[in-house]
């Protein structure tokens, strides 16, 4: 049986995002909304939407508008949260760029979405202008924010967007069809698919976790999460500025910027990945920092494991808890707040759940058999495939109806590809990724379990498992790559009778190879299929 949410319901907004986040912000004018941390500029509300409407007649005036797609290439700053809500704000799709992708992944991605102009920085013209130039766009569908202007390169800036003044125009859409966003899965087990989300499944999304998050305006929210990935551009851009709350941006991860900007900003919320949690548990210039202001820390993106986000929260004394989603969700399905629980479920989930399911909105676990799991009297449900309906729930695949239709059913249940069980309150629990599952003489090895136990070894400073080929036997076997801490000394040996010591001898890990870096999508995600080439 399904079973829904156990927080109130929501009204779900039918406006544009635009109108969502920002119709009644005129009392908040005067508070800062974004800070670049790298330089300590502010920009207030007041301002942030003057420029967001600038950077919409900006696009007009070059006859942008509703049924065309731009590209978003940058890395956060207060800039790629003006220029993303001005492609929204000008009726506009935006399709969001991976900042690391290469020249051919950019291209690959114009193509796809049939972006007719491109946003980028300086830092990343070289291979954004290779892109584009591969499907045709020229240097005047290039805009370099802060390149030296059209008269130089040919690419317009940013002063050069703003030269016209045009208005802002009027558009008139359905926000129930409308694309806002089109971001691309992450490709963790294939390519990469346009992701088409509604400027209401962005909105909805925002409305659902917003009563759950505890952010006020008095919050300075440190975002280090990419704008370009949907966690950062849901949980961390729209929903803090619908708090109006002040985002502390950061471009990407470094732990001593990290730690200095939540001493220095006194940050009170921090949104990461599990890799965070690595760093934060284990480095020792996490104690160089006062970090007495953070209450809470949301990790998500990837499974979170239960020690590893204990330790934690006991090193820097603050409640720490995780969530789940993914992009075609507009990301999340469901979410633990920052209590715990306590509070609207009267109990406290455990680090291993990744919470309840968010408002207006039901989850299933299905058996491979296609036998709906009930959630127990006590204890934990048999383990199936987390199947979600909401208005969170996106439009489609772009140009891929077949891959819709297996991942979305007749029913309007996203069948989300990942292993869970649930318990008597509804809290899910992720066990692992339906495709990752090793199966090693017929059963079920989950990856995220080996990893958690080789991240519980001290000398051990990142790991990740797949499953291989055996030579000798033909059998898909558990293999660990392993990251070793400074200093330590250890064995592949070593390795596999410490995880022995931990586990069922089904679960065994088989082979270990230790390199220098585990690869990961900047969600935080690892990267498995990249691993096969190592």
């Amino acid at each position: 049986m399904s079973f829904a949410s156990p927080f109130p319901q929501v009204q779900i907004p039918t406006t544009s995002v635009y109108d969502y986040l920002f119709a009644d912000a005129a009392d908040a004018a005067e508070r800062v909304a974004l800070v670049d941390a790298a330089t300590g500029a502010e920009t207030t509300y007041g301002d942030m939407i003057a420029r967001i409407d600038a950077f919409a007649g900006a696009l007009a005036d070059r006859g942008i508008g509703v049924g065309d797609v731009v590209a978003l290439l940058a890395p956060n700053s207060s800039a790629f949260a003006i220029a993303f809500h001005g492609i929204l704000r000008a009726g506009a799709t935006a399709t969001t760029v991976n900042a690391l992708f290469t020249a051919k992944d950019i291209g690959k991605q114009l193509a796809d979405s049939r972006a007719t102009l491109l946003v980028t920085v300086a830092a990343l013209a070289p291979q954004a202008v290779e892109g584009a130039a591969a499907v045709g766009l020229g240097a005047d569908r290039v805009v370099v924010l802060d390149g030296p202007g059209a008269a130089v390169d040919g690419h317009p800036n940013a002063e050069d967007l703003a030269a016209a003044g045009t208005p802002a125009p009027e558009v008139t859409f359905d926000p129930a069809t409308h694309l806002a966003a089109l971001p691309y899965s992450s490709g963790t087990t294939g390519n990469p698919k346009g992701v088409m989300l509604t400027h209401r499944n962005l909105a909805a999304n925002v409305a659902q976790i917003r009563p759950l998050q505890g952010m006020t305006p008095d919050d300075r929210i440190l975002a280090v999460l990419p704008f370009f990935h949907i966690y950062g551009m849901t949980v961390l851009l729209n929903a803090a500025l619908h708090a109006r709350a002040r985002l502390v941006i950061m471009p990407n991860f470094d732990l001593e910027k990290f730690l200095g900007n939540i001493q220095e900003h006194r940050c009170t919320h921090a949104f990461i990945a599990p890799p965070v949690a690595v760093a934060l548990a284990k480095h020792p210039l996490v104690d160089s920092f006062d970090l007495s202001s953070l209450r809470s820390i949301m990790s998500g993106a990837a499974p979170l494991d239960e020690e590893l986000g204990n330790a934690v929260a006991a090193r820097l004394k603050c409640h720490v808890v995780q969530g789940y989603g993914m992009s075609e969700l507009s990301p999340v399905s469901h979410i633990t707040p920052p209590d715990g629980g306590q509070q609207a479920i009267g109990s406290v989930a455990p680090l291993s759940s990744c919470g309840w399911t968010v408002p207006n909105a039901v989850s299933k676990i299905v058996s491979d058999e296609g036998v709906e799991i009930d959630p127990p009297a006590s204890g934990l449900s048999e383990t199936g495939e987390l199947w979600f309906k909401g208005p969170n729930v996106m439009a489609g695949y772009l140009g891929n109806d077949e891959a819709t239709r297996q991942t979305i059913d007749e029913d309007g249940y996203l069948h989300t590809g990942d292993v869970a069980r649930v318990d008597s309150t509804g809290c899910v629990y992720i066990v692992d990724r339906l495709k990752e599952l090793i199966k090693y003489k017929g059963y079920q090895v989950p990856p995220a379990e080996l990893e958690a136990v080789l991240l519980s070894h001290p000398g051990i400073g990142d790991a990740a498992v797949i499953g291989v080929v055996d030579a000798e036997s033909g059998e898909e076997v558990p293999k660990a790559f392993v990251v070793k801490q400074s200093g330590a000394e250890l064995t592949e040996a070593e390795v596999m009778e410490f995880v022995a010591s931990h586990v069922a001898p089904y679960k065994k890990v088989r082979q270990v190879a230790f390199i220098d870096a585990i690869p990961k999508s900047a969600s935080g995600k690892i990267l498995r299929k990249d691993l096969r080439t190592v």
